[in-house]
């Protein structure tokens, strides 16, 4: 039977470089055996079958956004072991490490984006594509251990990257500002703001500034998910008034119902966008059912917008209908 590798040193996690690695004691040959990825020179990945079978708890990412995200993360850490002082992530690496919604053939696998500031050269190897950015054209900040380029600075660096409609989902999902416990905003969490993205996108020898501000003009605060910046660019298209997004339902009393998604306020209509954690979580089921049932006792017409509906196009459609209902003429 083939033996098993010799476990690591706790102390290593599951991303580290040969050099630290070398310096706990582990051995040459241990490093080169095949539980452990060599996705960069000199670093090393637990590989992915090793760490679900180590007993160490790790939950696997429910949705494919999610995967993709840890699956990036983790072969960041391992590059992070051995990049140069002056470099940082940037691109859509830098995208997927803030958290935010990926283009659907957005792959994991492909080179990491690293960047760093002129006069510093770009590195060099296997698994990287890097870049020089000028000083004034990028800042940076760390999240979860890694130099990334700050929210503003990511989303204007990927101007001659996406096309409008991906910076507007990307540019809402940095401005929004996350609610905790209770439905309370915390605006400290935001990432950035709409002034920060305007900022960014219009420094000298931004490259790309027009197509950065024509999308800057749709990107709002409010949007919480990529379906609900989806739907609302189709609305806006197809001539539907515009809505407040986010926003507290409260009844007489001033009791709060719950959060909307979507107001049409002269007209009665909340709109409720819904992903598939809407349908696969009886938390959430249950917690829809009694606060739609709390909305249509205060006469709010509900209109639940699936995902399908957006990405087939025929959302506006339905909204659409609910509003003429209540008076609107189009």
């Amino acid at each position: 039977m083939p033996r098993h590798p010799r476990p690591l040193p706790p102390h290593l996690g599951d991303a580290f470089g040969r050099a630290r690695a070398l310096a706990a004691g582990v051995s040459p040959g241990r490093l080169r055996t095949r539980d452990l990825e060599r996705p960069f020179h000199g670093a090393r990945l637990a590989h992915p079958d090793a760490a679900k079978d180590s007993g160490e708890g790790i939950e696997l990412p429910r949705t494919p956004d999610e995967e993709k995200r840890a699956r990036l993360q983790h072969r960041a850490r391992a590059y992070a072991e051995v990049m140069g002082a002056h470099a940082f992530f940037i691109g859509l690496t830098a995208a997927a490490l803030w958290g935010a919604p990926l283009p659907d053939d957005f792959d994991p696998e492909a080179d990491l984006e690293v960047g760093t500031v002129y006069p510093h050269r770009a590195p060099r190897g296997r698994g990287v594509r890097a870049r020089q950015v000028r000083p004034h054209l990028v800042t940076t900040r760390v999240r979860d251990g890694l130099r990334v380029a700050s929210p503003a600075s990511t989303w204007a660096l990927l101007g001659g990257e996406l096309d409008g409609r991906w910076l507007v989902i990307l540019g809402d999902y940095f401005v929004r500002i996350p609610r905790g416990p209770g439905g309370r905003p915390r605006p400290r969490d935001q990432l950035t703001t709409p002034e920060r993205l305007r900022a960014a996108a219009s420094e000298p020898q931004r490259r790309h500034r027009r197509i950065l501000q024509a999308a800057l003009a749709d990107v709002r605060v409010g949007s919480f998910s990529r379906l609900e910046t989806e739907y609302r660019l189709d609305a806006a298209a197809a001539g539907l008034p515009e809505m407040e997004l986010d926003v507290e339902i409260r009844d007489a009393k001033g009791h709060l119902l719950g959060i909307a998604d979507g107001v049409h306020r002269r007209y009665r209509v909340l709109v409720e966008i819904e992903g598939d954690h809407h349908r696969t979580s009886r938390r959430q089921w249950n917690r829809d059912i009694e606060r739609l049932a709390a909305f249509a006792a205060e006469n709010w017409e509900v209109i639940r917008v699936t995902g399908g509906r957006v990405r087939g196009g025929t959302a506006a459609t339905l909204v659409a209908a609910a509003l003429r209902r209540h008076g609107w003429e189009s």
